[in-house]
């Protein structure tokens, strides 16, 4: 047997077919039958996804944009990381949803039976406590969560991960790729049975709460609270961080987020914008009216990670791959820090590789400001 199990391959060049053919190069190897990849919105994705099925025309390839890219060396930027896998280790299945607002349980049933049978039929081994789901998702979606909840719904327990696309922190438009072309509005959902031990699993770095903040006044469907304590939303967020309005950005998000409390635990709720015009808080994730925003001190960003990945390496052994859903706020708090050498230092001892999102997908869960993914171990050779 091929001890390949995966490989990750990076691109660094600008010109899309030049990228495309580097991947393929790095990836190439009889066994593998899937890839997956995360690539920069800077492309020209037009051509890209033609150059991307041109190239990989016998091997199955799914990806999206990003907020940034994850690789084994640490953090890229306007590059492609892909990752190839095994058939002799992985059957994996992969579908569009073209429309995420239309998904509803009867399409969520159908779209898992149909997954588990695509796997199936490749006779690798058992479905159930050997396969787990990924999602790939517009970013920019306000149907994440409703999303979200469906699927889990139908996937009998299968555990599931997945991020959100990002598109470099421009806002504008993010892209899922299926089949050689990039979708808007879309989904791709994964199926990945594997014979190798894993474990989905999912992290934050939330000290301890600080202050209260009611929504008094929002738009669910726009994500949007416009006030906070009966004020309006960033000057309220402003006063609160004893800040000037006009300095609001990214970088003081991601250093001072605000968290929801649901069944004892906070959960981050990102504020993805301030809109001038009104001076209302657009989020990642979703928010409404009568919900207790809470300021929360973040801790060690590095110290959950490691305490988890070093928890699954005690039980199931080396990683083969830590496949990784890194929320890209997490990204802009280390590089305002400058402690990327210690991502890079991570990264090369778990071989950790994936993607900066717009957020992150836990069992049917929608979080922001996390570190998701999966653990694959090495396992044993037959």
């Amino acid at each position: 047997m091929n001890n390949i199990k995966t490989i990750t391959a990076v691109s660094k060049a600008t010109d899309p077919f030049i990228a495309s053919q580097e991947i393929y190069q790095q990836l190439s190897q009889e066994n593998i039958s899937f890839v997956l990849f995360y690539c920069s919105s800077t492309y020209a994705l037009n051509t890209l996804a033609k150059t991307m099925e041109s190239t990989f025309n016998s091997i199955s390839i799914v990806g999206c944009t990003t907020a940034g890219e994850v690789t084994k060396q640490g953090y890229e930027q306007h590059s492609i990381v892909a990752i190839g896998f095994s058939c002799e280790y992985f059957a994996i299945s992969a579908t569009l949803v073209e429309s995420m607002e239309k998904f509803d349980t009867m399409d969520a049933q159908s779209t898992i039976n149909s997954l588990i049978e695509q796997c199936q039929s490749k006779q690798l081994t058992d479905i159930k406590n050997n396969s787990f789901l990924l999602t790939l998702l517009d970013g920019l979606s306000s149907s994440e969560e409703q999303f979200l909840v469906t699927l889990n719904s139908a996937a009998q327990g299968i555990p599931h991960f997945g991020g959100s696309a990002g598109d470099d922190i421009n806002l504008a438009k993010t892209h899922v790729y299926y089949q050689g072309k990039f979708h808007q509005n879309a989904s791709i959902i994964l199926m990945v049975n594997t014979t190798l031990p894993f474990e989905v699993f999912n992290c934050h770095h939330i000290d301890r709460p600080i202050e209260k903040l009611v929504v008094t006044q929002a738009d669910a469907d726009k994500r949007t609270v416009y006030e906070l304590n009966a004020e309006p939303a960033a000057l309220e967020y402003a006063k609160l961080l004893n800040m000037d309005l006009k300095d609001l950005s990214p970088e003081v998000f991601s250093l001072n987020p605000l968290a929801v409390k649901v069944g004892g635990q906070y959960y981050i709720r990102a504020i993805q914008k301030v809109n001038e015009d009104d001076l209302s808080l657009t989020f990642y994730c979703a928010v409404d009216v009568g919900i207790v925003l809470t300021a929360v001190e973040m801790g060690d960003i590095f110290h959950p990670v490691v305490e988890k990945l070093e928890d699954i390496a005690n039980r199931h052994g080396n990683p083969e791959l830590v496949l990784t859903c890194d929320c890209f706020l997490r990204r802009l708090e280390i590089e305002q820090k400058s402690l990327e050498s210690n991502v890079k230092e991570l990264n090369n001892k778990y071989n950790i590789a994936g993607f900066n999102t717009y957020g992150e997908h836990i069992n049917g869960i929608h979080l922001n400001q996390t570190f998701t993914g999966v653990f694959i171990a090495g396992g044993t050779d037959d």
